[in-house]
């Protein structure tokens, strides 16, 4: 059997993956194989796509902006166009840091032209300060899914099954066997966090990364929320309100810990758990998103983009390409994943360990 070459493959289940693998084919003309599997028809969500985020640095607020009108304008044109709403999320805050970070959070977003309201008296809880992002773009992993996908077939993308035999070696290439076909690949990239821990073994990790719980918890509850999407900077809790008032929450930490993180922040004693869902979360330690080889000659890692990782998927696809603006050359350089924590200067706000 003759292996066919391919320049990139591609592992993900996540938005941020597809659009990663579409990319690199479309727009740079990259022979590319994808792996991941379907997951929004039939799990609980373990992330959400969102256009703004508990960003620090100046020089990310300053990409992202720029990312989502051209991710937006992308999706649009893949026939993705009611698979994006508009949306007004608050992120909130009770402890003093976290009631500091939001401030500054918030000073970020309006100087690159998000706008970002105080949240008015009384509609948090008492000693809750928070802030409105208005007319963010939220994405839709049921809708996007589907689309993305004939979008990958259409551009002639080949797709490996979940159970296909892979073999990924210390120089980042990869070799596949799918429906009788062998794939040799040129480089990996590791897209998710599923991804990641699927193929590296711990003792391969990058210093920098670290693998802790998760979950998701579904809801009901009559008690409506004072947004349809919330975020808890202190917890690093996402409190997504549904039809017929269910809720969806994520967090970090086990099923217990989400379900009574919850409970409390809707001043009940406890909820009524329609479904639930744990898995575990790279996260970065100084929280800043991850990019680049491992070892500097392994599988490139993408990891840690959070709430906004879809939106970064044209540059991170520009920057595997080799074909990055100074700007994204610069950011990306920054957050290789062989930095020193320690000597971090792109550290973020995110989820407490």
């Amino acid at each position: 059997m003759s292996a066919r070459h391919v320049d990139f493959a591609v592992l993900g289940a996540s938005p941020q993956a597809r659009l990663i693998a579409g990319l690199l084919a479309s727009v740079h003309k990259k022979s590319v194989l994808f792996q991941g599997e379907s997951q929004s028809g039939y799990r609980l969500p373990r992330g959400l796509e969102l256009s703004v985020a508990p960003l620090t640095r100046p020089e990310s607020w300053s990409l992202l902006c720029k990312l989502t009108r051209e991710t937006h304008k992308l999706l649009n044109r893949v026939g993705a166009r009611g698979a994006v709403s508009r949306i007004d999320p608050i992120f909130y805050a009770a402890m003093s840091e976290g009631i500091e970070a939001l401030g500054h959070i918030s000073h970020m977003a309006q100087a690159f032209g998000v706008p970002a309201e105080r949240v008015r008296p009384h509609v948090l809880d008492e000693g809750q300060q928070g802030f409105v992002f208005r007319d963010a773009l939220l994405l839709h992993r049921a809708t996007l899914e589907p689309v993305l996908d004939r979008w990958l077939l259409s551009l002639g993308v080949a797709r490996a099954p979940m159970d296909a035999p892979l073999v990924l070696k210390p120089d980042g290439s990869t070799v596949v066997v799918a429906d009788d076909q062998g794939y040799e690949i040129g480089q990996t990239v590791l897209a998710d966090d599923g991804a990641i821990l699927g193929q590296l073994s711990a003792e391969t990790w990058p210093a920098i990364i670290t693998a802790h719980a998760a979950s998701t918890v579904l809801t009901e509850t009559g008690k409506p929320l004072p947004g349809r999407l919330m975020y808890q900077l202190d917890s690093g809790l996402v409190l997504s309100q549904q039809f017929r008032r269910g809720l969806v929450a994520l967090g970090p930490g086990a099923i217990e810990q989400v379900g009574q993180a919850v409970a409390a922040g809707l001043g009940a004693q406890r909820i009524r758990q329609a479904g639930q869902s744990s898995y575990q979360r790279i996260v970065a330690v100084d929280r800043a998103p991850v990019v680049g080889r491992v070892g500097g000659t392994g599988p490139d890692l993408v990891a840690g983009f959070g709430l906004s990782g879809a939106f970064f998927a044209p540059a991170i696809a520009r920057w595997l390409a080799g074909t990055g603006s100074p700007e994204e050359k610069e950011w990306f350089a920054a957050r290789l994943v062989d930095r020193d924590a320690a000597l971090s200067s792109v550290a973020e706000w995110g989820d407490p360990l």
